[in-house]
């Protein structure tokens, strides 16, 4: 693969305000073994990659060298000499004088094993989903206190915004996140609390109360309807995907559609339908 040519340590691009570092303030006496992990990490080359390549976001195409130093908190010369070697290895592109992220990363994901098998056996499944209901589909997988698309499949009137591969949402305001919840251990519910529940819209349900008992009835009934928590006007119907009958929980999968057209009752049959065939695929 062809690498884009390293530009030279000083060029005519120039970088915003002096440098900038990372500042720690006093914490309480007991965090300072939490404060000692994170300096040891940011005092590697990986500690201080990570927050360079984690600076862009989904909406970002390149970015300066001034705002990855704003948005990593690495000094400005260290930026400024891992983002040559990102260059080199094709991690990061140069775009004039700014940065973007490089082919090689995308190469490298489409080698995640247990992703790449995952969308392999959910694929026809959800290509079914989509002849079926001319809805919006998701698969999702649960990651720290979100979940992140695995893949999305939708017809020209479907869903184009809010979710996309590879991104991610808020595992209590989404269908796909209230069914990972409803049928993962206790202490995930506990997490997510504790992280805060931040209302999207004016329908996100904030309440642990009113949460739980979600929660309760989706572990019930088996299916997770959830109606303008990320998006006014949208609703998704989810049911979890499980690995053959005694395997654990490896997804959810759903169906999005604007609440006036989404068809709870009808298309409850085939998601789980769907969601069976997953998981015997993958037993």
């Amino acid at each position: 693969m062809s690498v884009p040519a390293v530009m030279p340590a000083h060029g005519p691009c120039r970088a915003g305000a002096g440098s900038q570092g990372l500042v720690l303030g006093s914490r309480p006496a007991g965090e300072a073994a939490a404060d000692v992990e994170q300096a040891d990490s940011m005092n590697s080359v990986l500690g201080k990659v990570r927050p360079i390549l984690e600076a862009f976001t989904a909406d970002d195409n390149a970015l300066s060298l001034a705002e990855l130093v704003r948005r990593s908190g690495v000094a400005k010369a260290t930026v400024h000499r891992l983002a040559q070697e990102l260059v080199t290895w094709g991690l990061l592109e140069r775009e004039g004088c700014d940065y973007r992220l490089g082919l090689r990363l995308f190469e490298l994901g489409q080698r995640v094993h247990r992703q790449r098998i995952l969308r392999e056996a959910v694929q026809p499944y959800m290509e079914d989903l989509l002849l079926i209901t001319r809805e919006t589909i998701h698969f999702a997988i649960h990651d720290s206190l979100d979940v992140v698309y695995l893949d999305k499949i939708f017809p020209h009137r479907g869903l184009n915004a809010e979710s996309r591969v590879a991104g991610r949402l808020p595992l209590y305001c989404t269908g796909t996140g209230k069914a990972i919840m409803a049928h993962s251990p206790p202490s995930l519910f506990v997490d997510v609390v504790r992280g805060g529940l931040k209302p999207l819209t004016r329908h996100t349900v904030v309440s642990p109360g009113r949460l739980r008992a979600q929660l309760d009835r989706i572990r019930e009934e088996g299916i997770a309807l959830e109606s303008e928590e990320i998006r006014l006007g949208y609703a998704s119907l989810a049911v979890p995907v499980f690995a053959g009958r005694t395997s654990g929980l490896v997804g959810a999968l759903s169906i999005t559609a604007p609440t006036y057209r989404m068809d709870a009752a009808g298309h409850a049959a085939a998601l789980r339908t769907a969601a069976l065939g997953i998981g015997r695929s993958l037993a």
